[in-house]
Order: structure tokens, then C-alpha cells, then sequence
């Protein structure tokens, strides 16, 4: 059926032209049983109307028309313009000459002629330009084939992510085909250009049109680090499924040999739909050039639900020798790794309690040339019960259990049971709490042999009571010139603990903790369940926080001390009991004081010495986008004195500086460093720069990168630049945020 339309004007016409509906196939109910089709993104609406519109139409248009001057033929999501054009109806085939000009799915192409199937989508362009929308990418050809609706194919072409007839970079391969169905171009015989200039050629090349992943070679990755000298890595990425993946990685070292490498990610749920996730490292070097032996690392964690309140999992972790983070590591992070936990567990939650297993072993690496790494006791296995119920007639009730099995190869090893049930009782107000607590620390220990000493029993029991209790008060304020709530918040936490003679108690896992705003509110000042400190103390603390409209916090400030009443007889190593009547004094400041100013300080300061024990301070200034500079300055007294500077900064507009600085002022040693150099171009970014970090007590490591990424396509360069800037500057962001 052929409907005529009325023209705008006395020379325009224009008519639409049905379509003829495609035949569809059935599908075989086994097929719908063992086989997902995914549906294409690019479909067109087989009984949609064809819409032609020309100044002058001439033909029979039941059967072929021929369209002259500003002609348009539009079909569904595709559509035609042109100078001139045949259409055949029943076939639904369009032959269009000069300035042709076609949309289609949002990409746009250019032409000198073009035969095209409005139905199927097939045909062809000769000479024409495209731009696709997925990606921005864009390019010419000598022809382009329409194999489908989601499927062309470029001959002798060009393909680009950057903007404007002359692209700054762009590949050119004889055959390029784009399916954008799949989400993947391929190419046979390639060169990439950039600034005109060939920098790589490939016999064949494949690739994400949307950045998304996909199995092939990435770009190969030299390197250069003052402990393995050159380095050359080849990897190849597997993509398996959407939910999991595998990166292999071969790497040469000039100085040491071929390591091989690999990387393995999967998440998901089972059939059952219970969760699961996890991630496994892995390095091999045989016969290091320069060790002398085979060399390797292994790093591996799992999760997984078994049922709805049931998960198990493991943290593997291990090395061939002492020596691999100082030769291996490309971080301050993991040359400092030096006791590497195996772990095995499965926990299970109840609506009131949950009960968690757990084998722990550690693999300690020394430090041939820095202070000695103790090795912690190995729990052989561990178990541990939490319960807990609330509001119970007012009353709040807990029990945390555990039973231990501690082994060491050089020290007492023996079994350990504790229990330790809390009551308590919280009275809340709208602007007070108070809530009184009493709990009993309970623990039975079974020792083995050890020297001249026969295996032996021991056990113990301790009360503690304790008063926790606080005011909140409230009142409007400005701060930078922004209203907000302004709250006052005196606590006052009492404990007491009777004495218990423990020296005869082994130490399996019981230290002094490290002394913060946290710590001074537990009611044993030591962490772990060896050493039941004595206590007959008060905590006086105030803070005063700054609220927001919305309720978000926008600075606190804390002050707290703790006093004694009483002498601390129990210590770790039954050393003469400390007789001080107050703690250090800790004040904290974390916050932001203006939208472009962040604070974070702490200060633990020694009021019977008049000096600052332990101090900490990060001052962080982010003004705008790709602006930012952190101050830091850590310090403990007899122990180290480091200053931290890291930035990154626009010199221009296109031109950003990074860098970061960490150097020990007790030392005057550098410990880390990093300068870089990025420049941003729109659809590309060259990234430059050096690293240089301590790896042990005398050695270091000094690494150097650039890198050119071409925005949709891949990095070329040598080394990291971007995990080495994320790691070392917080508040860092890349230049070309948003692409993959």
C-alpha cells in the first residue's frame, strides 16, 4: 500500500512505503532450555514504515522511484540523505549518490555513494567518513561493508578516538571490522600513528569499541629498576567469563632470568545462589641469575557462602625466601611485608551469635640487613564465640568465648580457653547516658612440656566493673562562614580491676597497645587475653563535633586523659608496676575546615615531662579538580621523625606535575620519592616520571615510567605510572577520568 503525503511546498513530495515483515524462525524448546541468545543492541523494526521524501520523485512507486534533490529516506532508526537516489520498494533496497549522509543507531557517516538494505542492513559506502556514538571513535575508509545492523566492515581505513580531521593518533589496517554487537574491532595488518609518525604495527589487533574487557595481548610493558635492571612484560589477559578473568605475565629480567606470572579473579554465586569471590597471585623466577635459585610468590584469598548464614574462606600468603620483597617488590607497601599469614576459616551467624574457626600459620621473612621480625604464635586451630542480646528487660547481655591451640617451634606452646560474659545496663536520656557494666574474665590455659619445665595447668578468673557516662549539649555557630551545629560532649569511663598475680601466665598473644582516643575507653589496657590489667581509673574526655544541616560532620575535636588511683601491678613482662597518676594527654582535630581545607592531627603529649611522645598531622588543600597537596608529619619519640609532601597540580592548561616526597628527619634518609610529569590532550595522555623508595634497612629500589595511552585503544610505555601516582599521592585522580 502506497500512501502520498501532502508537500510542504509546490516542487517537495513526499510518501511512506510499508515494509515488508522478515519471517522469524521458531525455536526448538531444547534450545530455549540450554541455550541464552542475546539479544543484538542494533535492531531495526522489520514492520516499520519507510519514509521517502525529494523535491522531484519519478517512477512507479509501487515497484522503484527515483529521487532527485534533497532527498531523505528514513527507516526506523536509520536515515538517508542524499543528492540523488533509487529506491526499490518491494526489495527495500536504497542506491544514494553525492553528499550522502547517513544516521544510524546514533552514528553518523558520510559518503560519495552507498547501497544499503533498509531491512537487513546490509550493503556498502564507497569513500565515506563514520563516527560512532558507543565510543566516540572516528575514521575514513575506502569503502565500508555493512554486513548487518551491528556489523561493518572498513577497508583500507583509519580508526580514532580523537576529534577533528587530523587526529593526533589513529590506527590503519586494510581490513578493520567493527561489531558493536560483540563490543569488539579487529584488524589484520595494523600501524599505529601518532603525530603522523608510525610507533607500532601488529600483524593483527583486536579491541574493546567501548573500553570494556576482552581477551588478547595487552601492550607489551618495558621497565627499568635499579635491582633487576631492564625489564620486559608480555601480558596476554584471558577474559573468561563476565564474572571471572586470568592474566598471564611473562617477565624478562635482565639481571636474573624469565619470571613467569599470573593472575586469576572470579566472583559470583553457585547454583544454591550462594556468593563467592576471590583473587590468587602468583610469581615464578627458576634459577635467578643472580640467587642462585628459583624464586617465587604466592598470594591467595577466597569467600564463600555455603548456606544462607554459613561462609568459609582462606588468605594465603608466602614467599621463596627473605630476600623477594627487596629484589621483587614495586612498592613501599610490599617491601615492608614481612610476616605472611596462611589462615584457613568458616564462620556462622545466628540471629543472636556467631561462631568463627579459623587455622592460622605465618611465614616470616627477616630482613638480612635490618632488625629482627618475631614470629607470632601459630593458632592450631582457633575458635571463637560471640553472643549477644539487647534490650532485655533494659538489660544488655554478651559472651565472647574462644579455645586456642597455640603452637611456636622456639617457645611454650599449650592450649588456651576464655570466657568472658557482660551485663550491663544503659540509662538514656535525650542528652545523657549513663550505663554501669559487669563483666568476669575467665580463662583456663593447658601447657606442654617445655625445657625442664613438666606440662602444667593453670587458670584464672577476673571481675571488672565499669561506669560509662556523657552530656550533649548543643548550640548554633559559623565556621567559614557556614551555619552549623556546634555540640559539647563531656564522657567520664570509670573501670575497676581487682589484682591478679599473673606471672606465671604464658604470653601468646598479648601486647600494650598503641595509646589513642580508643584505647583509653577499653576496660583492659592491653590487647589479647594474657594479661588482665589491673584497674582502678577514670577516663575524662570531651568532644566537640560541628554538624552540617544534613547531619554530616564536618569537624571534631577530641580531648581525653586517663588518671589513676591506684598502681598498674600487672605488665607484660612482670616488670616493677608503674606508679603514675595519669596518662598522657591525647588530642585529635580531624575534619574539613573549609571546603578546599582537610585536617587530620593527633597529639599524645606527656604533661609530667612537659614533651610531645607521639604526634601525627596530615593537612590536605584541594581547591579544584586535579588540585591537590598533602602535608603529613608522623613522629615517636625515640622510634622516628618523617615529613611527607605529595602533589598533583596543573602547570597548565594540559600540562599536570606530580610528585611526593617522604624523608626521615631522624635518619636524614629519603625513604620515598616520586616525580612525574602528565600532559592531557583530550583522547591522549603521556604520563613520565621516577620512583625511588626503600626496600630495607640499606637497600633501595629506583624505577622509571612513561607512558602514552590512547584513549579507547590501550597504554604503551614503560612501567606503572598509574598504580605508582594512586598509591603514593592520596587525592590523586587521573587526567582522563571516565575512560576505561
Amino acid at each position: 500500500m502506497t500512501r502520498f503525503l501532502a508537500p510542504p511546498n509546490s516542487k517537495r513530495w513526499a510518501f511512506a512505503l510499508t515494509a515488508i515483515a522478515a519471517a522469524t524462525a521458531a525455536v526448538s524448546a531444547h534450545a530455549q532450555t540450554h541455550a541464552v541468545v542475546k539479544r543484538p543492541p542494533h535492531v531495526e523494526d522489520k514492520n516499520a514504515v519507510t519514509t521517502v521524501r525529494a523535491e522531484d520523485i519519478a517512477g512507479r512507486p509501487e515497484r522503484e522511484v527515483q529521487l532527485q534533490r534533497d532527498v531523505e529516506v528514513v527507516h526506523d532508526k536509520t536515515r538517508v540523505t542524499s543528492d540523488a537516489a533509487n529506491f526499490q520498494q518491494v526489495e527495500q533496497e536504497l542506491e544514494a549518490r553525492g553528499n550522502v549522509r547517513i544516521w544510524r543507531f546514533g552514528d553518523y557517516y558520510t559518503a560519495d555513494e552507498v547501497k544499503l538494505n533498509m531491512e537487513t542492513g546490509r550493503g556498502y559506502m564507497l569513500n565515506p567518513t563514520y563516527q560512532l556514538e558507543a565510543n566516540n571513535a572516528q575514521g575514513k575508509a575506502q569503502r565500508i561493508n555493512f554486513l548487518s545492523e551491528d556489523e561493518a566492515q572498513v577497508v583500507d581505513g583509519t580508526y580514532s578516538t580523537c576529534q577533528g580531521p587530523n587526529p593526533d593518533w589513529y590506527l590503519k589496517a586494510r581490513s578493520l571490522d567493527l561489531d558493536q554487537g560483540r563490543d569488539v574491532g579487529t584488524a589484520g595488518a595494523t600501524l599505529i600513528y601518532f603525530k603522523d609518525v608510525p610507533i607500532l604495527g601488529t600483524p593483527a589487533l583486536s579491541f574493546s569499541l567501548s573500553g570494556a574487557r576482552r581477551s588478547g595481548w595487552l601492550p607489551p610493558t618495558p621497565s627499568y629498576s635499579s635491582r633487576g635492571g631492564a625489564e620486559l612484560l608480555v601480558p596476554y589477559y584471558f577474559n573468561i567469563a563476565p564474572n571471572r578473568d586470568l592474566t598471564l605475565f611473562p617477565r624478562y629480567i635482565a639481571r636474573r632470568g624469565l619470571q613467569l606470572g599470573a593472575v586469576g579473579r572470579y566472583i559470583g554465586e553457585t547454583d544454591a545462589g550462594n556468593f563467592y569471590e576471590g583473587r590468587t597471585f602468583l610469581e615464578y623466577l627458576p634459577n635467578d641469575r643472580e640467587a642462585k635459585r628459583d624464586r617465587w610468590q604466592l598470594q591467595s584469598v577466597h569467600t564463600q557462602a555455603l548456606a544462607k548464614d554459613w561462609t568459609y574462606g582462606w588468605n594465603l600468603r608466602a614467599a621463596s625466601d627473605n630476600n623477594y620483597p627487596n629484589d621483587f617488590s614495586k612498592t613501599v607497601s610490599s617491601s615492608a611485608e614481612r610476616q605472611l599469614l596462611k589462615e584457613l576459616r568458616t564462620d556462622y551467624h545466628g540471629e543472636y551469635w556467631s561462631l568463627t574457626a579459623r587455622a592460622q600459620k605465618y611465614h616470616v621473612l627477616q630482613d638480612p640487613e635490618g632488625l629482627f621480625v618475631s614470629r607470632p604464635y601459630d593458632r592450631l586451630p582457633a575458635i571463637n564465640l560471640h553472643a549477644a542480646q539487647y534490650d532485655v528487660g533494659g538489660f544488655d547481655l554478651q559472651l565472647d568465648a574462644e579455645l586456642t591451640r597455640f603452637w611456636h617451634p622456639d617457645k611454650i606452646n599449650g592450649n588456651r580457653v576464655v570466657a568472658v560474659p557482660q551485663l550491663s545496663y544503659p540509662i538514656i536520656g535525650a542528652s545523657y547516658f549513663v550505663t554501669p557494666k559487669l563483666m568476669l574474665n575467665a580463662s583456663a590455659y593447658q601447657l606442654d612440656a617445655f625445657g625442664a619445665d613438666p606440662a602444667r595447668s593453670l587458670d584464672r578468673a577476673v571481675p571488672t566493673f565499669s561506669l560509662d557516662s556523657g552530656l550533649v549539649f548543643e548550640r548554633d555557630t559559623k565556621l567559614g562562614g557556614h551555619k552549623l551545629t556546634q555540640t559539647l560532649e563531656p564522657r567520664l569511663f570509670y573501670v575497676y580491676t581487682p589484682f591478679r598475680k599473673q606471672d606465671d601466665f604464658p604470653n601468646f598473644d598479648t601486647a600494650p597497645p598503641t595509646f589513642n582516643l580508643t584505647q583509653i575507653f577499653s576496660e583492659n589496657r592491653f590487647v589479647g587475653s594474657d594479661r588482665i590489667g589491673d584497674a582502678n581509673q577514670v577516663t575524662a574526655a570531651v568532644v566537640s563535633r560541628f554538624l552540617e544541616s544534613s547531619g554530616a560532620e564536618r569537624m571534631r575535636l577530641t580531648f581525653g586523659q586517663r588518671f589513676y588511683f591506684a598502681d598498674q601491678r600487672v605488665q607484660i613482662d612482670n616488670t616493677t608496676p608503674v606508679n603514675s597518676s595519669r596518662s598522657d594527654m591525647l588530642l585529635k582535630a580531624t575534619g574539613r575546615i573549609s571546603n578546599a581545607w582537610g585536617l587530620d592531627s593527633e597529639v599524645q603529649y606527656n604533661p609530667s615531662t612537659s614533651r610531645v611522645a607521639t604526634s601525627s598531622m596530615t593537612l590536605q588543600y584541594t581547591p579544584g579538580t586535579y588540585k591537590v597537596v598533602n602535608a603529613g608529619y608522623r613522629y615517636v619519640r625515640d622510634s622516628f621523625k618523617n615529613a611527607d609532601l605529595s602533589t598533583q597540580w596543573p602547570i597548565s592548561s594540559k600540562w599536570f606535575g606530580v610528585g611526593r616526597v617522604s624523608y626521615s628527619l631522624r635518619e636524614h634518609k629519603l625513604l620515598e620519592s616520586v616525580v612525574g610529569l602528565e600532559y592531557n590532550c583530550d583522547c591522549w595522555v603521556f604520563r613520565m616520571g621516577a620512583q625511588r623508595f626503600v626496600t630495607s634497612a640499606k637497600k633501595t629500589s629506583t624505577q622509571f615510567f612513561f607512558q602514552l595511552e590512547l584513549n579507547g585503544l590501550s597504554k604503551f610505555g614503560l612501567g606503572n605510572p598509574l598504580e605508582v601516582l594512586k598509591n603514593s599521592i592520596p587525592g590523586y585522580r587521573r587526567v582522563n577520568e571516565g575512560v576505561r
